[in-house]
């Protein structure tokens, strides 16, 4: 690895760790085993060094686990993919529990200062392009509009249920009741218009 690849992974390490208020520079730059002013060199500041390893470590957690499931079921009808997406993310958000804590810490912090917001834009871009990409890859029948809508619904489902389950895990809807719902929408939707 580069010094580059040794930050992110010593960032990862110190945020599951310590937390992203507790994460500081040096100890970063210990656990790489790197200089400290590698981090200005590679990344411009500790914290866009913290974002991004938080997109690499949430993208490998849950989007890696997510694109198993969407391939997985990739022959069934689109509204049963969809369910058994959401019914096994409670055990994905369970696997990641201590990157989806250091990611929402990371999103305050990103939001109280106006000089890094467009670091969060970037990674919620980001974050929906690879589901996109998942889609695409899984239902090559879709069209590019109807895999933006589901990519779209599953990332605001994503960050949302993410934080919903830090909060109360027994609150989370099942995947079938979600997929009940969009398709009582959808029947309604089509007998009104």
């Amino acid at each position: 690895m580069g010094n580059r690849e040794d930050l992110l992974a010593g960032a990862r390490q110190v945020i599951l760790e310590h937390g992203v208020a507790k994460a500081t520079a040096r100890e970063i730059a210990n656990a790489a085993g790197v200089s400290l002013a590698a981090i200005g060199y590679h990344f411009g500041s500790k914290e866009q060094l913290i974002t991004e390893a938080l997109m690499q470590s949430l993208g490998s957690g849950i989007g890696d686990a997510m694109e198993t499931v969407v391939a997985e079921h990739a022959g069934e009808s689109l509204l049963e993919g969809f369910a058994a997406l959401w019914n096994r993310m409670p055990g994905v958000f369970a696997a990641n529990r201590e990157a989806l804590l250091a990611s929402l810490e990371n999103a305050v912090r990103v939001l109280r200062d106006t000089d890094t917001g467009p670091e969060l834009a970037s990674a919620a871009g980001q974050g929906y392009e690879g589901i996109a990409e998942q889609l695409r890859n899984a239902r090559p029948d879709l069209d590019d509009a109807d895999i933006a809508a589901v990519a779209k619904l599953d990332y605001v489902l994503v960050q949302s249920l993410g934080i919903l389950w830090l909060l109360s895990p027994d609150a989370l809807p099942t995947g079938d009741e979600l997929a009940r719902a969009v398709a009582v929408i959808a029947a309604t939707g089509a007998a009104t218009t």
